[in-house]
C-alpha cells in the first residue's frame, strides 16, 4: 500500500523522474520493438528533411528577393522624376532641390533612349543612359563594379561603359570600338536617316546582374545629350535673330545651346518610405513632374516574388505535417504494443494524466529531435547555397540556376532568425499535437481489461 502510494504521488507529480525515465526506456528499442523503433527513426528523419529543406527554400528565396532588390534599386532610384511638358533645362537646380528634402540620400539626372549597338561579332538592342561622373560617383554599386578601365576623366572622353556580358556578346573589351545607332536620326527630304556613331570602350563593368550586364550602356551626359539632340537653341539675352542668309559664326554668337535630361532619379534613406516622401519631393521639385516610385514600377514583379514565397512555405509545410502524421502512427503502435505495460503502471498507481504525459513526451522527443537535426542541416545548407550549386553543376556538368533564367550569376541565401524560428515552432508544434491523439488513447487503457488474460 505504501508502494503504490508513493508510486501515485510519483506519477501524479507533472514531468517527474518516474515519467522521464518510463518515456525514455520508451525511446530506446529493444529487440522485440525494432518495427517500431524504424517507424520512429524515418519520423524523425522525415521532419528532419522537411525542416531543413523549409529553411533552406526560405532561405534561398530571401536572398534572391534581397539580391534583385539591392540591384535594381542600386542603379534605379526609388523615384524617378520625369518633366511634364515643359522641357527640362532646370534639372541641375531640380536635382540640388530635391536633395535638399530630409530623407533623401542623392539625386542624379540622366538622358536615356533605346538604341542598337553593334561590334565586330555580334549586334544587340541596348539602353543608352547619359550621366556625369559626380552622379555616377552617387551609384556604388555601378562605380565599384568596373571590371576594366576606370571612371577617370570620364567627363572629357567621349567613351562608354558597358556589362561584361554585353561586351562577351559584341566580341569588344577595352579600347575596341563599338557603333551606336539610333532610329531617331536627322530628318531629311527623304524621310528620317537613323543617327549611327561610333564610340570606344572606356569601362566595362560587371553589377552581378545579367539585365544590366547585357543591356545598360553608360556615357558622359553631354555625349548622350548631343547624340540623342537632348537640347535647343535659344536666342541670347540682348540679341537679334540672325538676318536670313547669316554666316554660322552668326548664327552661333546670336543662340546658345541648352542642354535638357530626360529625368531624375532620387535615392531615399529607407526604400519603404515612397508613400511618405512623395508630396515633400513634389513641393520641393517647383515645377510640375510625375513621380514614380520603385513599388510601382515593380510591382508585379516582387508581387510574384512574394506569392511565390508563400506557396513554397504552404507546400513544403506538407512535409512536416506528413512526418507528424507519421508520429500518431508510431505512438498508436507504441500504445498497443505496451498495453501490459500501461495496465501494469496504472495498478502501481499512475494516473491517466501521467500516462499521457509519458507518450506525448515520447512523441514529442522523436519531433524534437528531427526538428534540430533539421535546423542544423537546413542552416549550413543555406549558409553554403552558392557553393553546393557550383560543386553540383561541375560533378553533373550541367547549370544549375543558369543566370540567364533567374537573372543573377550566383544563387543568393539569406537566413531570416524570424522565419527559421518560425519553422521551428511550427515543426514542434504539429509534434505536439500529433502526441496528443496516442496519448489520449494510452490514458484510456482499463488495467483490469489488459490484465484479465495474463
Amino acid at each position: 500500500m505504501t508502494a503504490a502510494t508513493n508510486g501515485k504521488e510519483n506519477g501524479t507529480r507533472p514531468f517527474s523522474r518516474f515519467e522521464l525515465l518510463v518515456a525514455g526506456r520508451y525511446l530506446r528499442a529493444r529487440r522485440r520493438d525494432t518495427f517500431i523503433s524504424v517507424i520512429a527513426s524515418l519520423t524523425m528523419v522525415g521532419i528532419a528533411i522537411g525542416v531543413a529543406t523549409l529553411i533552406v527554400v526560405m532561405s534561398v528565396m530571401n536572398g534572391f528577393r534581397d539580391e534583385l532588390l539591392s540591384k535594381i534599386l542600386g542603379l534605379n532610384g526609388h523615384f524617378t522624376a520625369f518633366p511634364v511638358d515643359e522641357t527640362f533645362t532646370d534639372y541641375e537646380d531640380v536635382k540640388i532641390r530635391l536633395e535638399e528634402v530630409d530623407g533623401v540620400v542623392s539625386a542624379v539626372a540622366f538622358v536615356e533612349g533605346q538604341a542598337l549597338a553593334s561590334g565586330p561579332y555580334n549586334s544587340a538592342g541596348i539602353n543608352v543612359r547619359g550621366m556625369t561622373l559626380e552622379d555616377i560617383r552617387k551609384l556604388p554599386l555601378l562605380y565599384n563594379s568596373a571590371e576594366l578601365g576606370g571612371w577617370d576623366n570620364w567627363d572629357e572622353l567621349e567613351g562608354v561603359a558597358i556589362g561584361q556580358r554585353l561586351a562577351q556578346s559584341l566580341g569588344v573589351t577595352i579600347g575596341d570600338a563599338i557603333t551606336i545607332v539610333s532610329p531617331r536620326g536627322s530628318q531629311t527630304p527623304f524621310g528620317t536617316t537613323p543617327r549611327i556613331r561610333s564610340y570606344p570602350v572606356n569601362v566595362i563593368y560587371d553589377v552581378g546582374m545579367v539585365e544590366f550586364d547585357s543591356f545598360y550602356v553608360y556615357m558622359p551626359l553631354q555625349s548622350a545629350q548631343d547624340y540623342f539632340r537632348a537640347y535647343s537653341d535659344r536666342l541670347r539675352e540682348g540679341h537679334e535673330e540672325p538676318p536670313l542668309m547669316a554666316t554660322d559664326e552668326e548664327i552661333d554668337a546670336a543662340y546658345e545651346r541648352v542642354y535638357e535630361a530626360t529625368a531624375v532619379e532620387v535615392f531615399l534613406q529607407d526604400p519603404d518610405a515612397t508613400g511618405v516622401m512623395q508630396l515633400p519631393l513634389e513641393q520641393a521639385a517647383e515645377r510640375p513632374m510625375i513621380f514614380t516610385n520603385w513599388q510601382r514600377r515593380n510591382e508585379t514583379f516582387f508581387s510574384a516574388l512574394q506569392v511565390e514565397r508563400v506557396v513554397m512555405f504552404t507546400i513544403l509545410s506538407m512535409i512536416v505535417l506528413v512526418a507528424a502524421f507519421n508520429i500518431i502512427s508510431s505512438l498508436v503502435m507504441l500504445v498497443k504494443d505496451k498495453g501490459q505495460d500501461i495496465a501494469v503502471l496504472r495498478t502501481m498507481g499512475a494516473t491517466r494524466a501521467s500516462v499521457m504525459r509519458i507518450f506525448c513526451m515520447t512523441g514529442t522527443a522523436i519531433g524534437f529531435v528531427g526538428t534540430f537535426i533539421g535546423f542544423v542541416l537546413g542552416v549550413i545548407l543555406a549558409i553554403n547555397a552558392e557553393t553546393i550549386r557550383a560543386w553540383v553543376s561541375e560533378v553533373l556538368g550541367i547549370a544549375l540556376f543558369p543566370p540567364e533564367v533567374f537573372l543573377l550569376s550566383a544563387l543568393p541565401s539569406r537566413v531570416d532568425a524570424g522565419e527559421v524560428t518560425t519553422v521551428l515552432l511550427m515543426a514542434l508544434a504539429l509534434s505536439f499535437l500529433a502526441t496528443l491523439y496516442p496519448a489520449w488513447r494510452a490514458a484510456q487503457y482499463d488495467p483490469v481489461e489488459a490484465l484479465r488474460y495474463e
